[in-house]
């Protein structure tokens, strides 16, 4: 943003917001919130495989729900926080369409590929 003088301004002093309203307007805001929700959270720190558990695998569903609806070819599953063959399946199906090795297991690599995708499909991007 050097090419429309915004490093000038902060040099000058001037605020993220003020910038903003320098070149938009005042009606410019941001707007603040507690708690964020829908984004996707970090990798676990384990692989996620059939018999895993819990609340990571019921958000990764959840995020394999919304990219199912942008990439037919990837199954929709239950979202029930148990990472059984349905799950794995549709893993292996990102890991497939995405490049990655196919195993059916989320490590750490296709964690952070279908977050990535969740947050292109989802639009959530745009939000913040």
């Amino acid at each position: 943003m050097t090419q429309w003088g915004s490093k000038s301004l902060g040099d000058q002093g001037y605020s993220p917001i003020e910038i903003l309203r320098y070149y938009y307007g005042d009606n410019m805001y941001i707007n603040t919130a507690e708690a964020i929700s829908g984004i996707p959270a970090s990798w676990p720190g384990y692989n996620l495989e059939i018999g895993s558990r819990g609340d990571k695998v019921r958000q990764l569903q959840e995020q394999i729900n919304v990219i199912a609806g942008s990439y037919p070819a990837i199954p929709k599953v239950t979202v029930d926080g148990i990472y059984g063959p349905a799950t794995s399946a549709a893993i292996r199906k990102i890991q497939s369409v995405f490049g990655l090795p196919q195993t059916g297991i989320t490590d750490y690599s296709t964690w952070y590929k279908v977050s990535e995708i969740y947050v292109g499909v989802s639009r959530i991007a745009e939000l913040t």
